[in-house]
């Protein structure tokens, strides 16, 4: 207990978002703070604890801009919104997001034990939600789909239909690069090889059976650049194991062959007969452009987008989308964003939030991809580098057909909390600055 004492707030994060989801809120959106954020926030209360305990320097000047960068793009939206006061929820939560959880991850991870200790905590919660989605599409009591409530989205409810997708998500691409990394070094076990390879199988079902057209895309991207990272041969014999994988499951057992052939026909059908959902989301991201033409500096300001939207959309644009199933009656959920992270910043925090998250993000992949020849070189955490740059890259594709929102949404600030601490912490490929069993000494 002693030796994962610092970690342990991150697990109860992690942890705690098995936790059953409340019903909506009063206009039909979901409720905006979980026993999670909660967690989180504590989280925050534990690291500063510690740092102030310690009395080191927490971060280098690299990994406080490459944070702090954020901070720029959300302050400069809100303090020139027309509703500043409005505003301050946006500023809490993109500061959790993307700022204050992944600082606290990077600040408490000593070596690269406790970093593959959250890999499978993340692992594991995909293991429980995927469960009980799978369940909840044996028995038909998950969200509504298609006139049947056969739509897996675990303990999250209809109105966050993403959040199980994007929990399996996680899980399955840790657990590839937990396997493509196995034996790589010598505090490294191969069995960690079998595990990672019958946990990303299991999860497998579960993510088809979310039905989630952006969590497929991105999850193909990231696992196959896992794979190419890994090696093209290896590469070559995962993919044919995961197609065979595909055909025995939805072709020779017929699990939701047609309703999942039918879903990968609409990621195609953007002009021709797009469903609802699809011109929905278009329609949004015009809105968002138009937004963004209207203050290109500094956006509209944080959680503007709603009042905005209408005055930015065609007639094209429904009410609401249509939420009923695993336990709640039909409802119209509003929708209150444009679906892509990227038009999201650009419409509320206009080119210098986009340019200060974006450019925060592309920063930490870029360094982090530049460790992983120094880890292979060194037989040394080529496993956590795979993880890492997998999440991100799923994260960043993902951005594209989704936005932050949800209670799942905390777990994107462990990803990048896990992100942080390989690009950024000079223990995670250190030879004589730090081992694997937690000896050494080392500061971010």
């Amino acid at each position: 207990m002693r030796r994962v004492a610092p970690v342990l707030p991150v697990l109860a994060v992690v942890a705690l978002l098995a936790v059953p989801v409340a019903g909506p809120a009063g206009d039909g959106s979901a409720g905006s703070g979980t026993v999670a954020d909660a967690a989180s926030a504590l989280l925050v209360v534990f690291c500063l604890v510690r740092v102030l305990r310690d009395r080191a320097r927490p971060l280098t000047r690299t990994a406080a801009l490459v944070l702090g960068l954020p901070v720029l793009g959300v302050c400069a939206a809100a303090i020139t919104s027309y509703d500043p006061v409005s505003s301050l929820p946006g500023v809490a939560r993109y500061l959790q997001i993307f700022v204050l959880v992944p600082g606290a991850l990077l600040l408490l991870i000593r070596n690269r034990r406790d970093f593959r200790l959250v890999a499978w905590s993340m692992v594991a919660l995909a293991l429980v939600q995927g469960l009980i989605g799978v369940v909840q599409y044996l028995t038909g009591t998950g969200a509504s789909y298609m006139g049947e409530d056969v739509r897996a989205v675990g303990t999250f409810g209809p109105t966050d239909v993403m959040g199980m997708a994007t929990v399996v998500s996680y899980g399955m691409v840790a657990a590839v690069g937990l396997a493509l990394g196995a034996g790589s070094g010598r505090t490294v076990p191969r069995k960690q090889r079998n595990a990672g390879l019958c946990c990303a199988a299991l999860l497998f079902l579960p993510l088809v059976l979310s039905f989630s057209r952006g969590a497929w895309i991105a999850t193909v991207v990231a696992v196959t650049l896992q794979l190419a990272l890994s090696g093209l041969r290896r590469a070559a014999r995962v993919a044919l194991v995961a197609a065979a994988l595909g055909v025995v499951l939805v072709g020779g057992l017929g699990i939701g062959s047609q309703m999942v052939s039918d879903r990968l026909g609409s990621i195609t059908e953007v002009t021709e007969a797009p469903d609802r959902s699809v011109t929905d989301r278009y329609t949004m991201w015009a809105a968002a452009a138009g937004m963004w033409r209207t203050d290109p500096v500094t956006g509209v300001g944080l959680k503007a987008f709603p009042a905005y939207r209408d005055s930015h959309s065609s007639i094209a644009l429904s009410s609401g989308s249509d939420t009923a199933g695993a336990g709640m009656i039909f409802q119209r959920q509003p929708l209150l964003s444009p679906h892509n992270m990227y038009l999201l910043i650009l419409s509320e925090q206009g080119l210098v939030g986009l340019l200060s998250l974006a450019g925060s993000w592309a920063a930490l992949l870029v360094l982090a991809l530049r460790r992983l020849p120094v880890a292979r070189r060194g037989r040394r955490g080529v496993d956590c580098a795979l993880v890492a740059a997998g999440l991100l890259i799923w994260q960043l594709v993902d951005f594209g057909y989704a936005d932050i929102g949800g209670p799942s949404t905390v777990l994107t600030a462990v990803l990048l909390g896990l992100a942080a601490w390989w690009a950024l912490d000079r223990r995670a490929v250190g030879q004589a600055i730090q081992r694997d069993d937690g000896s050494g000494a080392g500061a971010a």
